[in-house]
């Protein structure tokens, strides 16, 4: 049966690979249960720049938002993160599985730009479930953009 990030991306006409695993307590576990490595894991954090206004940030496994780098980015002084309950009330999925593909609303997507040319494995909208998708071609069809707004993850 099809999830709705398979529905969205297959609409969009996004060629991608399903990839199924089985639960992972961490990135590292979830990229070697999906066969690739940490830097292709891609990680969907939603960021709230105001009052019910979000951007999806894809982040590479092995890297973390640079806040004052996507703030300068999108212009503003402050953004956060929301509690688990309102970026499930803002994109209809549950933290950890969290995709652009299918989301309740289609709210702005940025990849970062390490991202760019490679094939990646992003959420899916359910436990245990991945999207294997080219980078570039999800980012035109989601009309997203990329940008350098990471850094490498503190060892």
């Amino acid at each position: 049966m099809r999830g709705p990030a398979e529905t969205a991306a297959t609409a969009l006409g996004v060629d991608h690979t399903v990839v199924r695993h089985g639960p992972v307590g961490s990135v590292a576990e979830a990229a070697a249960a999906q066969g690739v490595e940490v830097r292709d894991l891609v990680k969907t954090i939603v960021v709230r720049r105001a009052a019910d206004d979000y951007v999806f940030v894809l982040v590479p496994g092995d890297r973390q938002i640079s806040w004052p780098k996507l703030r300068a980015l999108l212009g503003v002084n402050r953004l956060s993160l929301p509690d688990a309950a309102t970026a499930k009330d803002a994109t209809g999925y549950e933290r950890g599985t969290i995709t652009p593909f299918g989301s309740a609303k289609a709210w702005p997507v940025i990849a970062d730009e390490s991202t760019r040319g490679r094939v990646i494995n992003l959420g899916a909208g359910e436990r245990g479930v991945g999207l294997r998708v080219a980078a570039d071609e999800a980012m035109a069809a989601l009309g997203g953009t990329f940008a350098d707004v990471t850094e490498p993850t503190a060892a």
